[in-house]
């Protein structure tokens, strides 16, 4: 009997397959091959969840009151806990009754904030190149996507002067993420003022990912968009537990800003889940309230590591600027090779796995992804095998 007449909608049939799972599939059958991966494509946090955060989450686990089902809007402990976290972070005050909803991670917030606000036909401004959920989550909706192209001259940041007003007014909502992931490129705060200003002129929907903000370094403080007057108005802000506390398997994060906006997502999460486990939200309350020193001594990891992989690919001839903020680099390709057949490449001549910049979207055509997953000696090991592959990076000649 044929099978034929089974076809997933429409929505999935127009998704390219996500890169992730498909790395999943190189790396297993690279695993099969006998190679032994240094894995620098996902960005997985490779240290443990801190000690008082799982303690905290045992105990809760041992609490039957937290084994029913969890508020909607989450636990009250806990939407407190991420107020008092950004006022303390940024003098931000808001509401914890309407201003704040915990997520099952971040990504999921994104992607059905988009199906919460997009109809079909909907206009969305989205960067590129830019974490997947800006992009796949207005796709899904059925929206239409405006590209942004980001270039490396402008340090990644958007060109709000070059939107044209036509296309500004027929867009519904603006997807933006600094410190970025891909690029770690940090965003100055007059930006920040620029493009509330601007959303506000074209009535447009602000949606800011802040997932790395504590992900910086050499004393960069990132910048939250609703620190900037209005702001609230039209926006919310995305985080996540995932990077800055190595939850990433937790699923946990939050989103705060408009209680509007927050409302409609609410809305549609209502249908579809039952929030976070309680005990998981305890622990995360455990997160946000560790004592800074936790905080310093992340950074400094990452920083390490940035300063010794950026030293290791000057040797194997990149360039590559010092970062700010996040656990990435963002690592142009050798001149005339494709992101794809180089991230394909390395894999196979080494073992080490990039994230190749094409699965951001075209704007990250030529470059690929390196996350800061490993500790140095496993790094140099990366880019050891690198230097036996012969594989470096030859600028473009000048021309003349």
């Amino acid at each position: 009997m044929s099978l034929d007449w089974i076809q997933p909608a429409q929505r999935l049939r127009s998704l390219p397959p996500y890169v992730f799972a498909r790395l999943d599939e190189l790396k297993a059958r690279a695993r099969e091959q006998g190679l032994d991966l240094i894995d620098l494509g996902m960005g997985n946090p490779d240290g443990p969840t801190p000690a008082p955060v799982v303690a905290a989450a045992a105990a809760a686990i041992e609490d039957v009151a937290n084994h029913g089902y969890p508020p909607f809007e989450g636990t009250a402990s806990f939407r407190r806990a991420i107020t008092a976290w950004y006022h303390r972070r940024y003098g931000v005050k808001l509401d914890p009754e309407g201003e704040a909803l915990p997520l099952l991670g971040s990504k999921e917030g994104l992607t059905h904030l988009a199906m919460a606000y997009i109809n079909p036909g909907d206009l969305a401004l989205v960067p590129s190149p830019a974490y997947p959920a800006h992009f796949r989550g207005p796709a899904i909706a059925g929206g239409q996507i405006y590209d942004l192209i980001l270039k490396p001259d402008s340090g990644w940041l958007i060109d709000l002067a070059a939107i044209p007003d036509q296309v500004a007014d027929r867009a519904k909502i603006l997807y933006f993420n600094y410190p970025s992931n891909p690029t770690a490129a940090t965003a100055p705060r007059e930006f920040f003022a620029d493009i509330v200003a601007f959303a506000r002129k074209h009535e447009i929907i602000l949606v800011h990912d802040l997932c790395y903000a504590e992900l910086a370094f050499d004393g960069y403080q990132p910048t939250s968009l609703l620190e900037i007057p209005g702001a609230k108005d039209i926006g919310v802000e995305f985080h996540t537990l995932s990077k800055t506390y190595n939850m990433a398997g937790w699923r946990v994060g939050f989103v705060v800003g408009n209680r509007h906006i927050i409302q409609g997502l609410r809305t549609l999460k209502t249908n579809l889940d039952y929030g976070i486990f309680a005990a998981l939200q305890r622990a995360a309350e455990t997160a946000l309230q560790l004592p800074d020193v936790y905080l310093s001594e992340v950074q400094a990891r990452y920083c390490k590591r940035r300063d010794f992989l950026i030293q290791e690919f000057a040797s194997l001839g990149w360039d590559i600027p010092k970062t700010k903020a996040t656990m990435y680099l963002w690592v142009p390709c050798p001149v005339g090779v494709s992101s794809t057949d180089f991230a394909l490449s390395v894999l196979q001549q080494t073992g080490v796995v990039l994230t190749p910049g094409n699965a951001f979207g075209k704007g990250g055509e030529g470059y690929v992804r390196v996350s800061l997953i490993a500790d140095c000696d496993r790094l140099g090991e990366a880019t050891e095998r690198l230097r036996k592959a012969n594989i470096r990076y030859q600028p473009e000649p000048a021309s003349v």
